[in-house]
């Protein structure tokens, strides 16, 4: 089954094609893709997942445990060597999991 393209225009005047419902310019989210920092080597939904969160640091990232950050809508296993390397060279690294002694 061939899904028919439908040529778009985003507000910009972008001219894209798609064939969902989807309006997301893929040149405006090209623009959108920061040059540098660790945000830079992330895929866009990995990024857009971050940012969702407002989490647009390496010291905010740092306030996360590994795992929050796992369960997040497009991140996955492959992000986790970015996110760890640039924790590494910032001295800092995941939030890790705090344990309750139970008496």
């Amino acid at each position: 089954m061939v899904t028919e393209r439908i040529k778009k225009t985003c507000e910009f005047g972008h001219t894209f094609y798609k064939s969902s419902n989807c309006p997301t310019c893929p040149t405006c989210e090209k623009l959108k893709e920061p040059a540098k920092g660790f945000l830079a080597l992330l895929s866009s939904p990995a990024r857009n997942a971050l940012l969702h969160h407002e989490i647009d640091t390496v010291q905010k990232l740092s306030e996360h445990r590994e795992k929050e950050i796992l369960n997040l809508h497009g991140i996955g296993k492959a992000s986790l060597p970015v996110f760890r390397q640039a924790l590494e060279k910032k001295g800092l690294s995941f939030k890790q999991n705090e344990y309750k002694k139970i008496i």
